[in-house]
């Protein structure tokens, strides 16, 4: 669909992982003028083998939401969906080699990104952060480093000890310029659901996404995560979580929280607490605190259960942002 044509508001949602595509399904039902801008750090599992093999950006975490995003939700989503389990592509998603094979075709990442969302007729654009070859390092509080993405919540829980902070090598990459224009041109901007430390703040570190955060006359909304995640955000409360964004996006920047106030059923939660993960609802604290900043909490029940995995309720969740957008 061409951009000229697209309808509805212009709505960007930025972060990464499962998280964020799930969201995607639910908004790209209010608008066709959606982009989601995705961090690119990933170097674990099959993104992280191709990362290796070909030098190129991991494209996992762009895969899943440009199939959140399309269109067609047929037999191709399951060709692209389908990961081989035996020989050299064991582990492999056929999604992630479509997209290595037009980086080749392409020359580029961003190109070759945007000649996926061509082919699978999405519903407005994904969109890269970078396009620079990024690794994500965390240091911890007790003062040791940790270098790569997928090994800082392991190193996190080995050495018992909570990440102070992330960081980039290179330091300050350059944003992608289709992923600045479209935070400029936003109605609404979503920051998460998702991995704290590793999939929504390494898109806060890429040079002039904050900036362009702060500058935007958009709506800006925080979605809390339902659980912590065992070596990240261990103990976090709603609170926390809103906090550790402002010290990557700056002060009075997120206007709304959105956060689920129900209780999980005991089932579902019994793997996530064997995990050590615990869930995550705003508190009388968390809401004075919210408050006293200025900031809106929007709580409900937004608990989605699919095949034992605990999910946000994206049709309401987008439900909510949809009015946001009409008052």
């Amino acid at each position: 669909m061409n951009a000229k044509h697209r309808i509805g508001p212009r709505i960007v949602l930025i972060g990464g992982g499962t998280g964020l595509s799930v969201i995607l399904r639910g908004v790209k039902k209010i608008t066709d003028n959606l982009t989601a801008i995705v961090n690119v750090a990933d170097n674990g599992g099959g993104s992280g083998v191709l990362r290796e093999d070909l030098g190129m950006l991991p494209p996992g975490d762009i895969r899943s939401c440009l199939l959140a995003m399309a269109d067609e939700e047929g037999i191709m989503m399951e060709v692209l969906n389908y990961r081989f389990t035996e020989g050299r592509l064991g582990g492999q998603s056929f999604g992630n080699l479509l997209i290595a094979a037009l980086n080749g075709i392409c020359g580029n990442f961003e190109d070759a990104v945007a000649k996926t969302n061509e082919i699978l007729r999405v519903r407005g654009q994904v969109l890269p952060v970078t396009g620079r070859n990024i690794n994500l390092c965390a240091e911890l509080e007790n003062g040791a480093y940790v270098y790569g993405e997928s090994s800082i919540p392991p190193e996190a829980i080995r050495q018992n000890s909570p990440i102070a902070r992330v960081f980039l090598e290179p330091e300050k990459p350059e944003a992608a310029g289709m992923a600045l224009n479209a935070i400029k041109k936003a109605d609404v901007i979503i920051i998460g659901p998702g991995s704290l430390f590793t999939s929504i703040i390494p898109n806060l570190l890429v040079d002039g996404i904050s900036n362009a955060i702060k500058s935007s006359v958009a709506r800006k909304i925080l979605i809390c995560n339902m659980m912590t995640q065992p070596g990240e955000t261990d103990q976090y409360s709603v609170w926390d979580h809103v906090e550790r964004v402002a010290e990557y996006l700056g002060d009075n920047i997120i206007e709304y929280v959105i956060a689920n106030n129900k209780l999980i059923g005991a089932e579902a939660l019994k793997p996530y607490i064997e995990d050590k993960s615990e869930q995550t609802m705003p508190t009388d604290k968390d809401r004075q605190l919210l408050r006293e900043n200025g900031i809106i909490l929007i709580e409900n029940n937004f608990i989605d259960v699919k095949k034992g995995y605990i999910r946000h309720d994206a049709d309401r969740i987008a439900g909510i942002v949809y009015n946001l957008i009409c008052d």
